[in-house]
């Protein structure tokens, strides 16, 4: 990263507020990817949890296939789904609080008797695939949180950090420079300045000699 500066007092001072900034906040930028990081494992967990209880539930539903000409799928309804939004590690993320499924009323007594068990396998697998659904989105959303914060990470420690201190050092080495070549060129005036004195002084004793 090209670090636009000029050699003077005032660009140091700017370079140095600048370079006290990152390094301020690196810290806190990295302790967010590692929360982050923790987050997205939780949730691919927590997604494959769902997967394996979607596909147990999908491997009850298929061992009563033979029955399922006879129910009636309309019986349940997703009605309504609720959610709030929280944060988690800064990023906020949809959060299912609950799921709200409708069995409408049937005939008891001239159904078959497995329609309550049909219907009970119903409610859990469209309560589990909404749930996954959810956890899929809310990694995904973490992940991609992680991965911006990976980046900031990447160019303050990787990029912008070391190319301010680089700029500092040059602008201080180039006022030191300065500064003692400022200092020699006075020594060497003052020199000068005494050797011309001394050559007026010993001009005026000979002509008070003559």
């Amino acid at each position: 990263m090209a670090i636009k500066f000029q050699y003077n007092k005032t660009s140091l001072q700017q370079i140095e507020k600048q370079l006290k900034m990152r390094q301020r906040t690196l810290p806190i930028i990295k302790n967010k990817e590692t929360a982050l990081r923790l987050e997205v494992k939780r949730c691919k967990e927590e997604v494959a949890e769902l997967e394996v209880r979607l596909k147990q539930q999908i491997a009850g539903y298929e061992s009563m296939y033979a029955l399922w000409g006879e129910f009636d799928a309309t019986l349940v309804e997703l009605k309504d789904v609720e959610i709030e939004r929280k944060k988690v590690a800064g990023v906020v993320v949809p959060v299912l609080t609950n799921i709200r499924l409708e069995a409408k009323p049937f005939g008891i007594f001239s159904a078959p008797k497995w329609y309550f068990d049909g219907i009970k396998l119903l409610h859990g697998l469209a309560k589990t695939a909404v749930e996954r659904e959810f956890a899929v989105a809310k990694q995904e959303l973490l992940d991609h949180a992680r991965r911006k914060t990976t980046q900031k990470v990447n160019l303050f420690e990787k990029v912008q950090i070391p190319g301010f201190q680089e700029a500092v050092r040059k602008i201080k080495r180039f006022m030191e420079d300065e500064e003692n070549l400022s200092k020699s060129s006075q020594k060497i005036l003052k020199s000068l300045q005494e050797k011309r004195a001394l050559a007026e002084e010993e001009e005026a004793r000979k002509e008070d000699a003559a």
